[in-house]
């Protein structure tokens, strides 16, 4: 996906032209999640439905340059690129959005049964809501032979998912997400275990949930708390939940304890908001554990 994001230099204001900037970049969840996994040195491949456009071209490119495997993926000839636009105000955060994502009604049953050595061979496959019937058949064909990570990208995409929550090894739904997933508000501390709790039940192992300033929530049964890093500047949250899986998978890959795993998960998020760049340019494991080191953190255990 190519990402097109704007910033605004003073108070947004909708219905009008907002002085500011604009910049272009390669985007998309589960792209950006492969790139930061690249980026901290685990082996990583992307499977996806490209154009034989440039910003197609340029992401293939780009991804041999910094070892994301992009192989696996489809080229279209003739169609144009996934692309995202979106408006960030004056304090980073988003304020509107448009997407285009009609070539990925190639990515058919068909194409994932032609990756299935690919699929079967992977410790992790990580995978958003974007396509449900995609995903439902994904799911149903290989949750015995691989461990699936959600990302549900939105809390409309996560209402049409609900009934395949049974199939994920992992799931990190932000507040939203994980109230449509259960089914019930998440106010308080109790709310958001009783969450992690449904989850469980499901079949889920990990469960982590983005609590947005207050931490990240993380359970498997057998470590459960909250994680807070205190004083962590935003430039532009777009890329945060995609740095966080990405840190997740880190801490998968490396054996780390659950709290390990949200630390450095968290680092990397505060990583990617601290930069204009949906992907900060500076990631990598060394930079990761040296500003792990410099947060100061907030700790709950239950």
């Amino acid at each position: 996906m190519c990402d097109i994001i704007g910033f605004t230099k003073k108070n947004y204001r909708p219905y009008d032209s907002n002085p500011g900037s604009v910049k272009v970049s390669f985007g998309g969840v589960c792209r950006n999640i492969a790139e930061n996994m690249a980026k901290i040195g685990l082996n990583t491949k992307f499977i996806s439905v490209v154009g034989n456009d440039m910003n197609g071209m340029n992401m293939i490119e780009h991804s041999k340059k910094i070892s994301m495997d992009m192989s696996e993926s489809l080229i279209i000839e003739g169609e144009a690129t996934p692309t995202y636009l979106a408006i960030l105000d004056e304090s980073g955060e988003m304020v509107s959005a448009v997407v285009d994502l009609t070539i990925t009604n190639n990515f058919t049953k068909e194409f994932i049964l032609s990756k299935a050595d690919v699929i079967r061979g992977a410790d992790y496959m990580v995978v958003d809501a974007d396509n449900p019937s995609t995903l439902q058949f994904l799911l149903s064909e290989f949750h015995q032979e691989t461990k699936f990570i959600l990302d549900p990208v939105s809390a409309a995409k996560a209402c049409k998912i609900k009934d395949t929550i049974q199939y994920f090894h992992t799931v990190k739904p932000n507040r939203h997400e994980a109230e449509v997933l259960c089914g019930f508000e998440i106010v308080s501390i109790s709310d958001v275990r009783k969450a992690g709790e449904y989850f469980r039940q499901k079949g889920v192992k990990n469960v982590f949930i983005s609590l947005d300033a207050e931490g990240i929530y993380y359970h498997n049964g057998v470590e459960e708390g909250i994680l807070k890093a205190k004083g962590v500047s935003v430039v532009n949250v777009t890329g945060a939940g995609d740095a966080l899986v990405a840190g997740i998978g880190y801490g998968y890959m490396n054996q780390m304890s659950m709290a390990d795993t949200v630390k450095y998960a968290v680092t990397m998020s505060s990583i990617a908001i601290s930069h204009v760049d949906t992907i900060n340019p500076k990631m990598c494991t060394d930079y990761v554990l040296e500003h792990m080191n410099e947060l100061e953190w907030e700790h709950t255990s239950f």
